[in-house]
């Protein structure tokens, strides 16, 4: 005998059939509103990717369809080479291959029925050779996507910073790295025009950018089609196999770019898999990495409450950095708390702050010098933190967590230069002023070798 009459069934079916329905809806509609904001109609200036000693991809964008071209030479007098593209359309995408290490090249780039005009102040400066030590300079910004006047101080004060501060025969910068949320508040195409290509595009026209993945880049699709990313370690390092995380070295020093908003966050995921990897195989006197989540702050986030972000701080903390320190990692770079947090030389403090000992710091001075042992990335010698999340905004928090040496409710960006096994870092305000500095001098053989493991 069947329990539920026709008339009953109607009541439950219906409603919900049109619940289903609505859901239908609701999933179509979002799919083409993320989809829609993945597309921005408009011109995009030049902006340098994937930089190796005999490479680099240059990407723009046009307001009209057409084959991309690109004139590059020794000379802004002499562009003397061209490569163009296979396909007509806005978006344009050049990859250079046979350039010489080291050395400066201009370009000029525009369709192929109308001649590129040179201009001088369009070039850029190859890698090093990967078997030669170098000089390094980069520049880090973090949670920047906003085209505010504070993010517009900040750039200024760091090319009046660098411009004080130049290296001789040499760029004022080598690449720049973002901690991630490169486009407020979504992550749209059109949001990333406004608040990052156009505030740095006179720095992107010459100086390649590395960039970390936000929770604010993932609401939409633009951040994978906008960036060409090294997943086959086109750049140094292990394949990857996707743009999410990866790696990439310049002169004596490796770069880890980590994903903790999307990709899984567990000891035994494809993204540990791959870092444990990528570290057996480093062989670069610098280990530095780079990921969105901080493990440790107390800013606009806080690092002790497991329901923050989800849990992702504290994943990134329980499960990612045991893997680095063991690998060796020298500086870790984060963002998504605005504001500026840099902690001592530490290691293995993988719980809340009230479970800090006083053995995980292993050097309380300020400023350093940080001494370590090891010139090549060693187990356990030591790492410090650092939370550069204030490059357009800085927010309220007790900035207290016991691992931090300074910790600052301001605006700014990093600096960080590396000459040989010394390594010093300068947190330049939005007055130009330098507020934080620290230096990491590796391979001391006056420093006793600390354990290969935790306590």
């Amino acid at each position: 005998m069947n329990i539920l009459s026709k008339r009953s069934y109607k009541w439950i079916f219906y409603p919900v059939a049109a619940f289903g329905f609505l859901v239908l809806i609701y999933a179509i509609g979002r799919f083409i509103h993320i989809a829609l904001g993945s597309y921005y109609q408009g011109e995009r200036t030049p902006y340098l990717q994937l930089l190796t000693p005999t490479g680099v991809t240059v990407r723009w964008q046009t307001t009209s369809a057409g084959k991309g071209i690109i004139k590059y030479g020794l000379s802004a007098d002499a562009l003397t080479e061209s490569k163009e593209e296979d396909a007509r359309g806005e978006s344009h995408e050049i990859r250079l291959a046979g350039l010489l290490p080291a050395t400066r090249y201009y370009y000029a780039v525009g369709l192929k029925d109308k001649t590129p005009v040179a201009d001088p102040e369009y070039w850029f400066t190859t890698a090093p050779d990967p078997d030669t030590e170098s000089q390094i300079r980069f520049w880090v910004i973090g949670d920047a996507g906003r085209a505010v006047p504070k993010q517009a101080a900040v750039r200024d004060a760091m090319l009046n910073w660098v411009k004080q501060h130049p290296r001789s025969g040499r760029a004022y910068l080598d690449f720049m790295l973002t901690t991630g949320d490169n486009a407020y508040e979504s992550g749209k195409n059109e949001d990333f025009q406004h608040g990052f290509f156009t505030p740095y595009q006179s720095i992107l026209k010459n100086i390649p950018v590395w960039p970390g993945y936000g929770n604010h880049d993932a609401r939409r699709w633009a951040y994978f089609d906008l960036f060409t990313l090294p997943e086959k370690a086109e750049a140094g390092g292990i394949p990857s196999g996707t743009e999410n995380y990866y790696s990439f070295e310049y002169s004596n020093a490796h770069f880890i770019m980590l994903d903790s908003q999307v990709s899984s966050r567990s000891v035994q995921g494809e993204m540990a898999t791959w870092l444990r990897q990528d570290l057996a195989s480093n062989q670069k006197n610098w280990l530095i990495a780079v990921l969105h989540h901080p493990p440790y702050t107390r800013g606009s986030h806080n690092s002790d409450d497991k329901s923050d972000s989800r849990g992702r701080l504290f994943d990134v903390r329980e499960n990612i950095l045991p893997i680095l320190e063991k690998g060796g990692v020298d500086l870790v770079l984060t963002g998504h708390s605005h504001v500026y947090e840099r902690s001592y030389l530490m290691g293995c403090h993988y719980g809340t702050s009230n479970e800090l000992k006083d053995s995980m710091l292993y050097d309380t001075s300020v400023q350093g010098p940080y001494l370590k042992h090891h010139a090549k990335s060693k187990p356990y010698q030591g790492t410090v933190y650092a939370v550069v999340g204030s490059s357009a905004r800085a927010d309220f928090g007790p900035i207290d967590h016991p691992v931090m040496a300074v910790a600052k409710r301001e605006t700014g960006s990093m600096v960080v230069d590396i000459d040989g096994l010394s390594l010093q870092a300068y947190f330049i305000n939005d007055e130009a002023k330098v507020i934080d500095n620290f230096r990491i001098e590796k391979g001391v053989a006056s420093v006793p070798p600390r354990t290969d493991g935790c306590p």
